[in-house]
């Protein structure tokens, strides 16, 4: 799966950018007749983090997602894989690496209350590590199968979503997601945002002279945006669920892999949660393509796989 633009997008249309660091690197010359030589400082070439501008890195909160250790080459541990929440640590009877679950005593002090995350204990974790640490400890519990991380930040109160405002969400939903790939398209060039069969789709919708702009629209604008350009927003839901499919790419989405995309939201849209769980119109813990295209008004008959790039 390519990598991810962390460019924090919210549904009502602001924009954050993730800061990128550069390292400088200075190598020192030989004294040579008594002067020193330093050579100027060269930054790292700069690397392209995140495709989807919302989403952060899905290592944030996949269970499955595999971790490498770094060990001596020696060790057992080195070619051995651990999943978050565990760490390896090398049976002594027959010298085997094994993966046992982390102390969360041993995570790192969180840096600040921007790495707290809420889980859906209702219960704020000083970081991602202490809360997979936690559920890891849980494993093979009924409350460790019911717990997952719900969203950044520390546990809040949140307002019921009514039926009014659960209306509105796919209005802006659908339109951030249209505006998402234009902003990639702009942006690609050579960075491979974007696949080449992905490129042509949004170039029709970026040429389209009917394109409504990124900015602050009325829902009323909205609604009356996508029955008029309607066309313009199949490709957009059919893209999202791709991007979000992923471990395994199995044509459904899990709590887990809705996670980089909902995290960030659920604070800033307290609709999102109760979206989510009824897009699952059978109630199946899974959300099929059919189901996921539905929540976002894409009729039946223009549900596609093939646009599942």
């Amino acid at each position: 799966m390519r990598v991810w633009i962390v460019v924090a997008l919210c549904l009502a249309g602001h924009a954050m950018a993730a800061p990128t660091e550069e390292e400088l690197i200075v190598e020192e010359e030989p004294m040579v007749e008594e002067e020193l030589v330093v050579e100027e400082a060269v930054p790292e070439e700069e690397t392209t983090v995140g495709i989807n501008p919302v989403q952060i890195e899905t290592g944030e909160f996949d269970e499955a997602i595999q971790i490498e250790e770094d060990f001596p080459a020696e060790n057992p541990c080195l070619n051995h894989h651990c999943k978050k929440g565990k760490v390896c640590e090398i049976d002594e009877e027959n010298n085997s690496p094994m993966c046992v679950c982390q102390d969360p005593s041993s995570c790192p002090a969180a840096a600040g209350e921007f790495e707290h995350v809420c889980g859906t204990d209702n219960k704020t974790y000083d970081s991602s590590c202490h809360f997979f640490a936690t559920k890891c400890a849980l494993e093979g519990t009924k409350k460790g199968h019911k717990l997952h991380l719900d969203y950044l930040g520390a546990c809040k109160f949140l307002e019921t979503c009514v039926d009014a405002e659960l209306s509105e969400f796919p209005l802006r939903m659908r339109d951030w997601l249209k505006n998402v790939l234009v902003t990639l398209f702009e942006r690609d060039e050579d960075n491979n945002l974007l696949t080449e069969k992905q490129k042509v789709r949004v170039q029709k919708i970026y040429e389209n002279v009917k394109r409504l702009q990124s900015g602050e629209h009325s829902l009323d604008l909205l609604a009356h945006d996508f029955e008029k350009n309607y066309n313009m927003y199949i490709f957009p839901v059919h893209w999202q669920f791709g991007e979000l499919d992923q471990h395994p790419a199995d044509g459904f989405l899990t709590h887990t892999e809705l996670a980089p995309l909902r995290a960030p939201l659920i604070p800033m849209e307290h609709c999102t949660t109760r979206f989510f769980d009824e897009c699952d119109a059978d109630s199946d813990k899974y959300i099929a393509l059919e189901e996921w295209a539905a929540c976002f008004g894409i009729k039946e008959e223009d549900i596609d796989k093939d646009m599942v790039l």
